[in-house]
C-alpha cells in the first residue's frame, strides 16, 4: 500500500482534462456538478467514510482546504460504502456528521460506488492503474485538470508529502 503514497500514475496522465471535467457529478445536496466547476484549481479527490479508522483525516483535509483555498485549491469528498460498509448513512446523515463533527466546508458529493459494474465514471478514470483499496485514498488533480499523484489511505493530508505536492501544484 505504501507504494501508492508516492506513485505518480503514469498511465492516467494520458487522460485529458476534458475527460475528467466532463464526467457528471452530483453534490451531497443533489445538485448537478462536474469538475468543470473547479477549472483552474488544483483539487484533492478523496473517497471518504464516516465509520472508518481514517475518519479523523477529515480534520486534516479541512485544514488543508482552508490553508490553500484562496490560492486555488479544494478538497472534494466522495462518500463511499464499498469498504467495510463504513459509510451506511444517507447523504443528509453524512453531511450532518461531517459538518457537526469535523466542521467540513469543502465540497462533498453524493455517495459513489468504487467497485464493480456500478463504479462511478470519475473513479473508473482515476483508477485505470489500479483499484482503490480502502477508504480515504486520495487523488491530486492539477490546475490543468490532469492527475498528478495518488496516495493511499494512510497518507496524512496535512504537513507531509500531500501538502508538499499541493503547494507544488499551486506553484508555491
Amino acid at each position: 500500500m505504501k507504494f501508492l503514497a508516492t506513485l505518480l500514475v503514469m498511465t492516467s496522465l494520458s487522460l485529458s482534462a476534458a475527460d475528467l471535467s466532463s464526467i457528471p457529478l452530483k453534490t451531497i445536496d443533489g445538485k448537478e456538478a462536474s469538475l468543470k466547476d473547479y477549472a483552474g484549481k488544483a483539487v484533492l479527490i478523496v473517497n471518504v467514510a464516516s465509520e472508518c479508522g481514517y475518519t479523523s483525516q477529515y480534520a486534516g483535509l479541512q485544514a488543508l482546504h482552508d490553508k490553500y483555498a484562496e490560492a486555488g485549491f479544494s478538497v472534494l469528498g466522495f462518500p463511499c460504502n464499498d469498504f467495510g460498509g463504513q459509510e451506511p448513512g444517507s447523504e443528509a446523515e453524512i453531511k450532518n456528521f461531517c459538518t457537526s463533527r469535523f466542521k467540513v466546508t469543502f465540497p462533498m458529493f453524493s455517495k459513489v460506488s468504487l467497485k464493480g459494474a456500478d463504479k462511478h465514471p470519475l473513479f473508473a478514470e482515476l483508477t485505470s492503474s489500479g483499484e482503490v483499496q480502502w477508504n480515504f485514498e486520495k487523488f491530486l488533480i492539477g490546475k490543468d485538470g490532469k492527475l498528478i499523484a495518488r496516495y493511499d489511505s494512510g497518507a496524512e493530508p496535512e504537513g507531509g508529502e500531500i501538502e508538499d505536492a499541493v503547494k507544488k501544484a499551486l506553484g508555491k
